[in-house]
């Protein structure tokens, strides 16, 4: 490892977020909209993260180690009202990905990611979203089920089916409320609104 202290720096940043993250949790304020506190510490670690990238490159394992780099990652799919920094980074991981600096998996995540912000179909069904009945389910797939399910098997990771079931599990864990339909059309048009306001909707 090259830089054991900004390795830290990117293991403190990425406590921060989890214990935040629990705390909002905890207080039910997590799934109310983009709660401000949690959007706060998104950007102040985006802005750190931004600083190290400027001095070292893209944080890969042989630089930081696996954990500090598996962090940077966290903290990138977390800078959502950053669209420029998070496509930014996309293209240094993809490049990092392509010299096996970084594992495929963290590409596979942060382009379904921006695809989704984007209205785009994601490639590797690695985003979920709620559909219009409320149930948690896999955002737009490009291509079929059985496609996207091979290239997921490509990277190490377990199907589409599989994981939406881990993932209502974590949603039933974390005491994700219920919305009427009313709630979740009002959810939308804000969620809408702030991809516009933020660059991920022209």
């Amino acid at each position: 490892m090259q830089y054991a202290d900004l390795a830290q720096d990117l293991l403190t940043l990425r406590k921060k977020d989890l214990e935040v993250r629990q705390r909002l949790i905890e207080e039910g304020k997590l799934f109310v909209g983009y709660a401000t506190e949690m959007e706060e510490v998104h950007l102040a670690n985006a802005k750190r993260l931004q600083e190290i990238i400027s001095k070292i490159g893209y944080p890969t394992i042989d630089k930081v180690g696996s954990e500090a780099s598996q962090a940077a990652w966290l903290i990138i799919q977390h800078a959502i009202s950053l669209p420029d920094f998070m496509k930014n980074c996309l293209a240094l991981a993809q490049q990092e990905a392509a010299k096996n600096k970084i594992g495929p998996v963290h590409v596979a995540f942060l382009s379904d990611r921006i695809a989704m912000y984007e209205n785009r179909p994601q490639a590797y069904g690695t985003q979920f979203i709620r559909d219009e009945a409320g149930e948690l389910t896999p955002y737009r797939l490009e291509g079929t089920l059985a496609v996207v399910n091979q290239k997921r098997q490509g990277l190490g990771l377990n199907t589409v089916e599989e994981r939406l079931e881990e993932m209502r599990q974590q949603a039933q864990n974390e005491k994700e409320p219920e919305r009427t339909s009313d709630q979740r059309r009002k959810e939308q048009e804000a969620y809408d609104n702030w991809r516009r306001k933020v660059g991920w909707l022209k």
